[in-house]
């Protein structure tokens, strides 16, 4: 098992909480019916999860732990959905008997788990003959930005490091056709999207969520405790997202990787 990177902090929540179909799973929208059985792995705080649940038959959500999973099913409830279950699963040994779900879905999961060959061998169990599982996943070594400053080259090379010490891989993004292929699958559509920050409201959201983040999160914590970087660093940091976030040239990118493979 990889640990978490991230961490469940307010400043995380506030990224995670923007994300639906139509910016993080619009590459497996036209494949969802009323009909679909989805399994939704790593469903972290539940907004995606919860316009699956307005689209399908029936919703399945998993997290490593319950605290993590209480973030989607309070969502949900609070939402009225009923068309839902939920359970703490690891994604290299779920629970689940064989064929089970029309699609099995995982957004920004596979750069965080320790073997994700495994883990897409057993979505691939649980998906039914003909089934699709559905990947997206960040590629961090190709963020792009501009204006060129220093500290943003410093905090990617931080999160980098940080993510490898636990476990995971940061650049997953362009692993995910090879890591899909490794694990048997041969019908295999390969595609990429990106975020883009531009508009000051955007520039304004991104770069003030990363200026919290890099002082605030789990990720903060395991830098200076690792001495990684210093408190000094992450405020040199941070101060850095909030010149890019005022500046008019301002503008960022993330790229993705995604994958549908036929069970």
């Amino acid at each position: 098992m990889a640990s978490y990177t991230h961490g469940h902090h307010e400043s995380v929540l506030r990224s995670h909480n923007t994300r639906d179909i139509a910016n993080s799973a619009a590459y497996l929208r036209p494949h969802l019916t009323s009909e679909t059985r989805l399994l939704d792995v790593g469903a972290g705080p539940g907004t995606i999860t919860a316009d699956f649940a307005g689209v399908v038959a029936h919703v399945t959500a998993t997290e490593i732990d319950d605290a993590a999973l209480s973030l989607s099913r309070d969502l949900t409830t609070s939402r009225g959905l009923t068309n839902l279950d939920f359970s703490v699963e690891d994604v290299h040994t779920l629970s689940f008997p064989d064929d089970s779900f029309d699609v099995v879905h995982a957004h920004q999961v596979l750069q965080h788990v320790g073997d994700p060959v495994q883990a897409l061998r057993e979505m691939r169990r649980v998906a039914a003959p003909g089934g699709i599982v559905a990947a997206r996943d960040a590629d961090y070594a190709g963020f792009l930005w501009f204006p060129l400053l220093p500290e943003l080259d410093r905090w990617l090379d931080l999160y980098r490091r940080a993510a490898r010490a636990n476990g995971g891989e940061p650049d997953a993004g362009r692993r995910l056709l090879a890591w899909a292929r490794a694990a048997g699958f041969e019908d295999i559509t390969a595609t990429a999207s990106t975020w883009c920050y531009s508009t000051p409201e955007q520039r304004a959201w991104w770069g003030g969520m990363w200026a919290d983040r890099i002082l605030e999160s789990a990720l903060a914590r395991q830098l200076t405790d690792s001495g990684m970087a210093s408190a000094a660093d992450l405020r040199a940091i941070s101060d850095a997202w909030k010149r890019w976030a005022d500046d008019g040239d301002g503008w960022y990118l993330v790229p993705h990787g995604e994958i549908l493979a036929r069970a």
